[in-house]
């Protein structure tokens, strides 16, 4: 007990504190070395391959500028099949109005009928269909961006004029 009062002994001792500091220190850095090696397995694989981490970034970000590619690619489809679709939505039937009426002041139950089919840039035609007891007569006239070409009778502008006044907001794509 009396070499541990000297002035060797006193370093010893100090130098025991240090190694088990020290040797603290080691256990806690192991450890974390061994979190780190779990996640880099975790990144890099199980098999313990020889990737580095530089080239397996390398690769995510060539993966990801192949999938910027791909959308871009897809998005530029995308918007020229949508540009042709509204192209073609335009001249679908948009508008529509239609008029039952007497023809000759009959009785008849309004047999005759006017039709307007109009699209989106208010073309299209007026389809008036004429009965009588013992005929029926059909006619057809052009409507071009909301003008017939031919005058319209009062059951076809009232056909024409009940489409016209559908909400627009309906139809817009």
């Amino acid at each position: 007990m009396d070499d541990l009062t000297t002035t060797t002994g006193i370093v010893a001792l100090a130098a025991g504190g240090v190694a088990v500091v020290a040797l603290l220190f080691v256990i806690v850095l192991a450890f974390k070395l061994r979190r780190l090696r779990q996640s880099q397995r975790a990144v890099l694989g199980p098999n313990g391959s020889q990737r580095d981490l530089v080239d397996h970034a390398n690769r995510i970000e060539q993966g990801f500028t192949d999938l910027r590619e791909l959308v871009d690619d897809t998005m530029s489809s995308l918007e020229t099949t949508l540009a042709s679709v509204h192209s073609r939505l335009d001249s679908c039937v948009a508008y529509q109005g239609l008029v039952r009426y007497d023809a000759y002041n009959e009785l008849s139950g309004q047999q005759s009928s006017s039709l307007a089919l109009l699209d989106s840039h208010r073309t299209g035609v007026v389809m008036t269909s004429i009965v009588h007891r013992d005929q029926a007569r059909i006619y057809l006239k052009r409507v071009t961006e909301g003008q017939a070409e031919i005058e319209l009778s009062p059951e076809e502008q009232e056909a024409m004029s009940m489409a016209l006044r559908q909400p627009t907001e309906q139809h817009a794509a």
